[in-house]
């Protein structure tokens, strides 16, 4: 029999080396998996992992790597230092809809004026709108003590819902012969988040995502901030007594994180999606979180793990268009990455010994 024993202290290079043993378990896994679905398993995890970089469809696929990758970072940002404070948001997904919806709202108010001021507003409200939706676990947390992940968790239910009734309903583009979704934001310029350097998939929610990287970095290393963040998440205790307000930090983290998700849905219904539909949202708020985990909650790890992930999404397209596979593919591939990651953790964090008799 063995026992998990804990360690003193996590080993730097097995907490480098985690991230990157969960990947290369996830292919071999993944191929397992599709050698038993009777695909090639060679061909599939060259078609996900090197054709969008390298393939016959690389001038295409290689600017989708920031087009995804962007949300994703942005959104993990502001998860990781909630995660790092033991304040656990579950819910970016349904305030990256909601910051989607309401900058929408401001664009179509506005029409079909032409204005300078209509896309920073739209920024405004989007970033507004998922405030407002992480501000309300983070009341009943401290107001009622309930639980912050399971009301963010069914708060991306609702917004979703409510998405497909602005789609059938308030924002269903009248000019659209009766189908359910909003006017595309593409096709007006003044709300339109379009690529700033052709075939790179650079745009205005990259560069962004690039800003809440560096300002992560510099909270989390360089202000005192990061010090009552970090003592929060490790001796709650502590932090306490260090003067930190466990009230305030609640408020903070899942209010930032809702705004770093809500400008995501902005910058995608204004960009990439084009227009609220009742099926808006992708998923970036929950595959968000395993980029957090596989990126250590640190800026650098955060945004090689969003490039991978986002490799991910595009690989999974490709995948079903050339190979056929499931279009669950993706989803496998993400969930098996979050079980190994979390798997290899656990050694980071205990080690095994044999249980004496």
């Amino acid at each position: 029999m063995f026992r998990l024993e804990p360690r003193a202290s996590a080993p730097l290079l097995w907490q480098v080396a985690t991230p990157v043993l969960a990947v290369i378990a996830t292919m071999i896994a993944g191929g397992i998996l599709f050698a038993a679905l009777g695909f090639d398993p060679v061909a599939a995890i060259r078609t996900i992992f090197w054709d969008p970089l390298f393939g016959p469809a690389a001038s295409y696929s290689r600017p989708q790597l920031l087009v995804k990758a962007g949300p994703l970072i942005l959104i993990a940002c502001g998860l990781a230092l909630g995660f790092r404070a033991g304040i656990w948001n579950i819910g970016a997904e349904g305030q990256y809809i909601i910051g989607a919806i309401c900058g929408a709202a401001v664009a179509l108010a506005a029409y079909p004026a032409d204005a300078f001021w209509i896309f920073p507003a739209m920024i405004l409200a989007g970033a507004l709108g998922g405030w407002a939706w992480g501000m309300i676990p983070a009341v009943l947390r401290n107001w009622f003590g309930a639980s912050e992940i399971l009301v963010s968790l069914m708060l991306v239910y609702v917004a979703q819902k409510i998405a497909a009734w602005m789609a059938f309903g308030p924002m269903k583009n009248p000019e659209g012969f009766n189908f359910p979704g909003s006017r595309n934001l593409q096709q007006y310029e003044p709300a339109s988040n379009p690529e700033l350097i052709a075939g790179t998939g650079l745009h205005w929610g990259v560069i962004v995502a690039g800003i809440a990287l560096l300002v992560t970095w510099f909270v989390m290393s360089r202000h005192v901030l990061g010090f009552h963040i970090r003592t929060a998440g490790a001796a709650p205790r502590a932090a306490r007594f260090a003067g930190v307000r466990p009230e305030r930090l609640v408020a903070l983290c899942l209010g930032v994180s809702g705004a770093l998700a809500g400008l995501a849905g902005l910058f995608e219904v204004a960009g990439p999606a084009g227009q609220i539909t009742e099926s808006f949202g992708s998923g970036y708020g929950f595959t968000a979180i395993i980029v957090a985990f596989l990126g250590r909650l640190h800026p650098l790890g955060i945004l090689l793990a969003g490039l991978l992930m986002a490799l991910t999404y595009i690989g999974g397209e490709l995948a079903q268009l050339m190979l056929q596979l499931p279009a669950a593919t993706v989803q496998v591939f993400q969930g098996m990455l979050l079980f190994f990651l979390l798997g290899f953790d656990v050694l980071t964090r205990y080690r095994i010994r044999r249980r004496h008799a």
